[in-house]
């Protein structure tokens, strides 16, 4: 029996997760809240090293796993802004990153070809701390730890790195899409 459909069902899963902590982070349950989130998280890299190393790559886990990672976080972001745990500027700049890239995409595949690729390393570096973010200040909410600058810091970096790699999106898509969809120092 194969399991090429287990990195699929666990992006379902993270999914389903999202309601829940969301509604504990509204009703104040910050310990519950992260117990989930750092669950929903940990199963993001589980899902992808089992995608990577057995091969059980499909179509529709190349846009479940984008699309759970993009509700998870964003609808996190835009919870903690309106309780009032986080500035509305920074959900505003998270989401409209978030909606620029997934607009962008759509817009490539439509227009040009079909999206393929893996995110750039920037990119994976700003969802880290994106995730490592929300962790500080759910705990902080819930455990009053870590100290309010280790969260100032972790949230400036997220900030440093939403803007380079919105940048580094918009210009390599761009880029691509000029070449007639080649990338730099592919034949055609």
């Amino acid at each position: 029996m194969s399991l090429r459909w287990l990195p699929n069902a666990i992006s379902l899963m993270r999914i389903a997760m999202i309601a829940p902590i969301l509604w504990y982070i509204v009703d104040e349950q910050y310990g519950n809240a992260l117990i989930l989130f750092f669950v929903a998280g940990f199963s993001d890299g589980v899902d992808g090293y089992l995608a990577k190393r057995f091969d059980w790559h499909t179509r529709i886990g190349a846009l479940l796993d984008p699309i759970a990672d993009k509700l998870l976080v964003g609808g996190t972001f835009i919870t903690l802004v309106i309780t009032g745990l986080i500035p509305m500027w920074m959900g505003i700049l998270v989401v409209v990153r978030d909606v620029v890239i997934v607009g962008g995409a759509m817009l490539y595949n439509f227009l040009v070809k079909p999206v393929e690729g893996e995110p750039t390393r920037i990119s994976k570096l700003n969802t880290a701390l994106q995730l490592l973010f929300i962790i500080f200040v759910l705990s902080r909410s819930g455990f009053a730890w870590p100290d309010e600058i280790a969260i100032t810091i972790i949230g400036a970096s997220v900030v440093v790195t939403i803007v380079i790699s919105g940048i580094d999106y918009v210009w390599s898509w761009a880029r691509r899409a000029r070449n007639g969809g080649e990338q730099s120092g592919e034949s055609s």
